[in-house]
């Protein structure tokens, strides 16, 4: 895969930017234990999905209203605990490389704005668009979020660079029909070990307006 055309990058939040795997993680495990839902089912399909659709997989009896409130206890018990919360490792070498090169970039997470905002506070980021849960009628692993974020930012989505660390969020960026880049052993067009992999190879390579 070549990087030379790429226009903007578009980046998951969790895992992705920032390190909050335990955070959600313990979120997912309290919520399991209140809904008495299997803790290993939930975390198994959590991962960059919203609350919402994992929740009716776990819990297909409910009705709309009911998943509603137990999507939002589940993001409630998020919303605080972000002791560990850091930037992941390359993230701020990767989005300094950003700014040196004239890239924008954008965040799509599944996470609704206040957890986005504090989770990218934590982490000591700032994002220039940011595209949350509420900012779309289907998440991932439909493509919405990332047309949108392509949109707003002024860039033909087949320009975009999508990094993820899920298939789910991959699903979506190909669907978009961005160029993917995949954390922790994902397949994508390009694999990654870290962001500052990625930051090293867009340094390398030589522009195309």
């Amino acid at each position: 895969m070549t990087l030379a055309g790429i226009g903007a990058v578009l980046f998951d939040m969790d895992g992705t930017l920032v390190d909050s795997d335990a955070a959600v993680e313990r979120a997912w495990e309290r919520w399991a234990v209140e809904y008495t839902v299997d803790p290993a089912a939930a975390l198994a399909i959590a991962h960059g999905s919203p609350a919402d659709r994992t929740i009716r997989r776990l819990l297909p009896a409910l009705d709309d209203s009911a998943v509603a409130a137990a999507a939002a206890r589940q993001l409630s018990l998020q919303y605080d605990d972000l002791s560990d919360v850091t930037a992941t490792v390359g993230a701020h070498d990767l989005l300094s490389a950003l700014a040196r090169l004239g890239l924008p970039w954008a965040v799509v997470t599944s996470a609704d704005a206040r957890l986005a905002e504090a989770r990218l506070g934590a982490a000591g980021i700032v994002a220039p668009v940011l595209v949350t849960v509420e900012d779309v009628r289907v998440g991932k692993p439909d493509p919405e979020g990332y047309l949108r974020a392509a949109a707003l930012l002024g860039v033909p989505v087949a320009r975009c660079l999508v990094v993820e660390d899920a298939e789910v969020g991959l699903r979506a960026g190909r669907a978009a029909g961005a160029m993917t880049a995949a954390l922790k052993g994902l397949d994508g067009d390009l694999r990654l070990a870290d962001l500052a992999q990625l930051a090293r190879h867009l340094q390398s390579t030589p522009t195309v307006p």
